[in-house]
């Protein structure tokens, strides 16, 4: 399971931040946060799940992100094709995120259960965020025109009110007011937006699966022992994107039970051609 807060088009300074918390069994392979030069057009950044070999967070230097998130529910299909694909398939399209999305319609009842967010930040322009979701089941895929706004998008449909994502937007939108223009200090807000343990009252949870195993899903840093290891929040994502073209990607993530981090910085290459800021290539500060 996985959390993620967004503001879209809502900032002076960013027209998209986002900060990520991708829950998962600890013993499964993973590769952190980096380039992944070996995809079609090369130049993807994001962490890669090495048994599936998707992504859950990624952007591209052409100006494009994609966040992926699971849906909560009691039983899925084993041969379903592997979600943490589509990521990838939007970053290496050509395709608007609207485009990309109304194609995807047509083949998402082969996925298990899923929530995709699709945006392109490559100029003011060309600026656009869709949400798609092939959940619930039997009723028709719609594919949405994210607002301006903050927004959170957990295990159900973008922007429910379950308890961790209502709690998450209220505490990101009294830190973003903390800094009302200017750049914020994206370390810092990590700790106290995505490190909180309180969970939901048992009256609050959705009644899907099982209660103890909702209950412990309920908060927005998850830590959890299962008979098949130790499952929660393994790494912790935040996106920042200015105006200027600037993309900053910074990831905290367990490596052998050890926290590690490190911060990837980019100019996004249509900016860059048109001759805005046109600083060196990206630069990992481990």
């Amino acid at each position: 399971m996985c959390i993620a807060v967004f503001v879209w088009q809502a900032h002076p300074l960013y027209p998209l931040i986002i900060f990520q918390n991708r829950d998962e069994y600890h013993n499964r392979e993973t590769k952190p946060l980096g380039w992944w030069e070996d995809c079609e057009n090369g130049g993807i950044l994001g962490g890669r799940d090495e048994v599936a070999g998707g992504t859950w967070m990624a952007c591209s230097k052409q100006g494009r992100v994609a966040l992926l998130t699971n849906v909560l529910e009691l039983h899925s299909l084993p041969e379903a094709r592997t979600r943490g694909d589509l990521p990838l398939l939007f970053l290496q399209s050509n395709k608007s995120p609207k485009e990309f999305a109304e194609e995807l319609v047509k083949e998402a009842h082969q996925y298990n259960g899923f929530n995709l967010i699709l945006a392109d930040i490559s100029s003011s322009s060309s600026n656009s965020m869709v949400y798609i979701s092939n959940r619930p089941k039997g009723e028709p895929i719609l594919v949405q025109e994210v607002p301006p706004g903050i927004h959170v998008i957990s295990n159900a449909k973008l922007n429910s009110p379950w308890h961790k994502a209502q709690r998450l937007e209220l505490r990101f939108k009294e830190e973003l007011t903390k800094y009302h223009e200017s750049e914020i200090p994206v370390k810092e807000m990590v700790e106290k937006l995505m490190r909180d343990k309180v969970k939901a009252d048992k009256s609050e949870l959705p009644g899907i699966c099982a209660l103890d195993w909702e209950f412990n899903l309920s908060s927005i840093f998850v830590e959890v022992d299962t008979p098949l290891g130790r499952y929660g929040t393994r790494s912790t994502a935040a996106l920042t994107a200015k105006t200027n073209g600037e993309v900053t990607f910074y990831e905290t993530y367990l490596d052998k039970d050890m926290w590690k981090e490190q911060t990837v910085s980019y100019q996004i290459q249509k900016l860059q051609e048109n001759g805005t800021n046109p600083d060196s290539e990206a630069l990992p500060h481990i």
